[in-house]
């Protein structure tokens, strides 16, 4: 059952104790979405009282967010690995730390980003947390491969819809260029090896399950933060 409590008060608890994390020197991956932009919006006061990072972005939203608040950014490619990557989730199993991500279609970069630092720090409010997976899988998919994939979502016994823009006719596009299909397939009994097969189906970039790869989940309330850790591996 999910918790009540996802106000901004929340959130900015949440993503402050994580900015607390960072060190002088760290290059620091920047995660897309509500909660991570209050971690990069504290770094950046970080960075104006004198502390030394570079961030490397995870979307064009955390990009010039990052911009903005003064975090000078750099690549993967350029720094070669991230010293601690904080990012939100939209759903998080408190027993495993295993995360479902997507709901800001940025989950395909934050993935390489998330699982190439050697720390991985969550941050969420309380309706995020669950007694296991149940929402569901965005799956990012080359739009040539959007009817195949989807036969094979079916064949593993999801429901997979095209997510549809808001503001605009037709789908969602990623900052990769590529169509993202939300897939329901009820509770999760095992995200592991759904995720494998997910990652075995070509035309998919990138699916929305991330498991062992958190370190700890700082959970924000009104008033303090929860920290749940994990052995990733």
């Amino acid at each position: 059952m999910k918790r009540t409590g996802g106000g901004e008060t929340a959130k900015r608890h949440a993503g402050e104790r994580a900015a607390e994390a960072i060190d002088d020197g760290d290059v620091v991956g920047l995660g897309t979405g509500s909660t991570a932009a209050h971690a990069i919006r504290a770094l950046g006061r970080r960075v104006d009282a004198g502390l030394d990072v570079t961030g490397v972005a995870t979307s064009f939203q955390s990009r010039e967010l990052a911009r903005e608040v003064g975090v000078p950014l750099t690549t993967l490619d350029e720094a070669g690995n991230v010293d601690i990557a904080i990012d939100g989730a939209d759903q998080f199993d408190q027993e495993t730390g295993a995360l479902i991500k997507g709901g800001g279609a940025a989950h395909a970069r934050e993935k390489v980003v998330d699982a190439s630092a050697d720390r991985f720090l969550v941050v969420a409010d309380p309706t995020k947390v669950a007694r296991g997976l149940d929402a569901s899988v965005p799956i990012e998919v080359l739009p040539a491969a959007r009817r195949p994939v989807g036969t094979e979502i079916d064949a593993l016994g999801g429901e997979p819809t095209l997510r549809r823009a808001e503001r605009k006719d037709g789908p969602v596009v990623t900052d990769n260029g590529n169509l993202v299909l939300d897939c329901a397939f009820g509770a999760l009994a095992n995200p592991g090896a759904l995720a494998a097969d997910l990652a075995s189906i070509p035309g998919v970039v990138a699916h929305g399950l991330f498991v062992d790869l958190a370190d700890a989940v700082l959970v924000g309330t009104d008033e303090d933060v929860e920290r749940y850790d994990y052995a990733a591996e």
